[in-house]
């Protein structure tokens, strides 16, 4: 262990042998605080004999998780229970073993995404006669995203909030939205992390069990967190306090996401005993990529001073391009890319184009679409979205929780099987007059009188087809309930017998088993339920296939926590890169010029900055000024061509 130790530099060894009490890693962009926490975890373990299931470490990603949990197994040689995940994997494993103590919810709950949740705001909308122009379902979800992001109830939403019309009618959605989720027995993304603090708030008896089993936590990117995310950690800590949270307050960009860049400038307001440890050189960049970071960063007033050096060397100054406009600039980043790629054989992997916003992407994927170069959106339609994909899946949650009312009335009749809309809300009515759940009422077919004869014997063909694959889950992996689904319910059969697009995807939802039997080999969970809560939790992030050839491309928020040996930042200009709204508030073009940091600092070996004399946006076309970050990057760093 002392080996490994002497791979670290100073600041870096310092932060692992410091174990106990607060300690709060100020880490700058690639100055290896994986490999701090990494070997903090092994050091931990092997020197001060800790148990690796005493050992909580939180990170954002699961992707990040998992290059953790291999390292970790790399140092020691051996591999342990420890409880490295993402904060909502971490939440969802103490809720499988401990919900059924908060009243309403039992531990198949499922997880419903952003698509499920939409549909329940609009059945909260049509129950309560509220008009959806009046109230968009993606704004009421946010509003209620936000507030559970502040661990604040529809109780506590509507006293702090009823007195204004349109708020106290929010409030009455928000009441029935949690209302539908329980008797689906589902939770939302905010709900995991939400009902985890509940847990413990209302259960010390819980909350005790994990303080004591997690002596040693550690939370990777700290200024990402929310004020939920706040309390857990607080929480759990609060007995121990050998709490160690990594993070660069440099690197918060996640505001309007709920991220509070307090929690972090705060930290020894809350430890007052803690110790600071800054990370300051970096492994990644050349020197002039970092005094560009250094530069423009130095311009906010609400951070932590801090300065990244390297010992990679100067490298080569950084090329600026003020193209004509949007198509002209495509047309410079593309084929600079096109002939680095031949001049010096780099893999297409090698390069990434970050944009502020996803609409910027369409022209610079029509140019490469033109010259038949190989692409890939990281953040775009994620594979899980696809309609044929969210059926099966849709089947996979009726297995596992009938209940869910949502699921039932997206395959009862997929593929078609005679069960049309009158007969459907012939049995939601039953439902409701009886207070059952949509899949009870199917139970009760023939007591209704509505539903026809033909109809009803659909109904019971159906409901022994769920009775057939539950059992059939209850002994058999994930992937072979998947193969099942597709075949007994005759899906993949009406596809194949369809239009090439319908072949394309029968391929798609075969392409799925691959999926579920990628996460078994992974996994000693080969559980239908772990693979429905695995792929739940997934982030944009972890759909990026590395292995595939192909220009990255990406808004800069998702391309924190990449990196690459060349990187092209696009549309530095003032109302687009800072955005307009940045004009007005100072906290707002601070996380703007947090954002251009991080862009900066994903670049390895080259870095590109490109304008446009003018542009063509949301339909407007207008011409711009260069963004004031380019101003902030020293002269002298800089190559115009």
């Amino acid at each position: 262990m002392n080996n490994l130790l002497d791979n670290l530099n100073k600041q870096q060894r310092e932060a692992v042998e410091h174990t106990e009490g607060p300690l709060l890693i100020l880490a700058g962009a690639g100055s290896g605080k994986t490999r701090v926490l990494t070997h903090r975890i092994a050091y931990l373990i092997n020197v001060k004999n800790v148990y690796p299931s005493n050992i909580l470490a939180i990170t954002f990603t699961n992707k990040a998780a998992k290059e953790m949990k291999e390292r970790v197994e790399s140092l020691l040689e051996v591999s342990y229970d420890m409880w490295v995940s993402t904060f909502h994997s971490a939440c969802a494993r103490i809720l499988r073993m401990e919900i059924e103590k908060l009243k309403g919810y039992k531990r198949n709950f499922i997880i419903f995404d952003t698509d499920d949740q939409a549909k329940l705001i609009k059945e909260c909308l049509k129950e309560l006669n509220y008009n959806e122009k009046n109230f968009p379902p993606k704004e009421v979800l946010s509003t209620i995203s936000k507030a559970k992001d502040k661990l604040i109830t529809p109780d506590k939403f509507y006293d702090r909030y009823g007195r204004d019309f349109r708020s106290k009618k929010v409030a009455d959605i928000y009441s029935l939205y949690q209302k539908k989720l329980m008797a689906n027995n589902a939770l939302d993304f905010d709900d995991i992390l939400f009902k985890t603090v509940e847990l413990f708030q209302n259960h010390p008896d819980v909350l005790q069990h994990y303080q004591q089993k997690f002596k040693y936590i550690m939370v990777d990117e700290y200024q990402d967190t929310n004020y939920c995310q706040y309390m857990l950690v607080n929480l759990l800590a609060k007995n121990h306090r050998n709490l160690c949270v990594v993070g660069d307050d440099d690197q918060s960009i996640y505001s309007w996401r709920g991220a509070d860049i307090g929690n972090i400038l705060n930290f020894e307001k809350d430890f007052p005993d803690a110790k600071v440890i800054k990370l300051e050189q970096n492994y990644r960049s050349t020197q002039t990529i970092l005094d560009a970071a250094n530069s423009v960063i130095s311009n906010n007033y609400g951070r932590k001073k801090k300065r990244l050096w390297t010992d990679n060397g100067e490298g080569k100054a950084i090329v600026y391009y003020k193209a004509l406009d949007e198509r002209d600039e495509a047309d410079f980043i593309i084929s600079q890319i096109d002939r680095m790629a031949f001049q010096e054989q780099r893999s297409l992997n090698n390069f990434a184009i970050l944009y502020r916003t996803n609409t910027q992407s369409r022209v610079l994927e029509e140019m490469c679409m033109a010259r038949g170069i190989p692409y890939k959106i990281v953040g775009g339609h994620r594979f899980y979205d696809r309609m044929e994909v969210k059926d099966v899946i849709a089947y996979l949650r009726v297995i596992q929780n009938p209940e869910g009312d949502l699921s039932v009335k997206r395959i009862i009749n997929v593929p078609k099987r005679g069960i049309g809309k009158a007969t459907i809300n012939a049995l939601e009515a039953y439902a409701a007059e009886r207070g059952l759940s949509f899949y009870d009422s199917l139970l009760f077919v023939d007591n209704i009188k509505s539903i026809g004869k033909k109809a009803k014997t659909n109904i019971k063909e159906f409901l022994r087809l769920i009775a057939e694959l539950m059992s059939i889950a209850e002994k058999e992996t994930a992937s072979e309930v998947i193969n099942q689904v597709i075949l007994r319910s005759g899906y993949l059969e009406e596809l194949e017998k369809g239009d090439e697009e319908d072949q394309e995807r029968g391929k798609n939802i075969k392409e799925l088993i691959s999926a579920a039997m990628e996460y078994e080999e992974k996994n000693e969970d080969s559980s239908l339920t772990g693979f429905l809560e695995n792929m739940a939790l997934m982030s944009d992030i972890d759909g990026l296939d590395e292995e595939r050839d192909g220009i990255a491309m990406m808004t800069l928020h998702s391309a924190k926590g990449l990196e690459f040996p060349v990187v092209f930042i696009c549309g530095l200009e003032e109302g687009l890169f800072p955005t307009q709204r940045a004009f007005f508030e100072e906290h707002q073009l601070e996380e703007e010029r947090r954002l251009m940091y991080v862009g900066i600092t994903r670049a390895k070996e080259k870095l590109f900055l490109t304008s446009a004399f003018e542009r063509t946006l949301y339909g407007s076309r207008s011409y711009t000024m260069e963004s004031r970050f380019l101003r902030e990057i020293p002269k002298e760093l800089m190559m115009k061509i």
